[in-house]
């Protein structure tokens, strides 16, 4: 279900003020995944680089494996920007800094 990776990002989560979570986020964790081009949200494992945890407010780089990957082919590209949820309230948002599935790659040759 989760076993490959997706793609890197770059992740900012929302400090507690600013309507984020209230306790730290553990490496593992899985909120869904809204990108800019689409209504359809995803659940995304987020695999923490470097670190175990990351608190409210704080920044980490992540492996992001996600759900649905076919409905995703050829739509993701490093620099594309997309928020992350638990349920309706968005915590932070992250940008794709390395795509590692080649079939979710956009290709932009015209």
């Amino acid at each position: 279900m989760f076993g490959e990776s997706h793609f890197i990002a770059l992740l900012e989560y929302k400090s507690t003020e600013e309507g984020g979570r209230k306790t730290a986020a553990s490496s593992g964790y899985r909120p869904h995944i809204k990108f800019p081009f689409d209504e359809y949200m995803t659940s995304g494992i987020q695999l923490f680089i470097d670190t175990e945890f990351v608190l409210p407010g704080e920044s980490v780089s992540a492996i992001i494996r996600i759900l649905s990957t076919e409905y995703f082919e050829g739509k993701l590209y490093e620099g594309l920007e997309f928020v992350f949820c638990e349920g309706s309230r968005t915590i932070g948002t992250g940008k794709i800094t390395e795509i590692i599935n080649p079939k979710l790659k956009h290709n932009f040759q015209e």
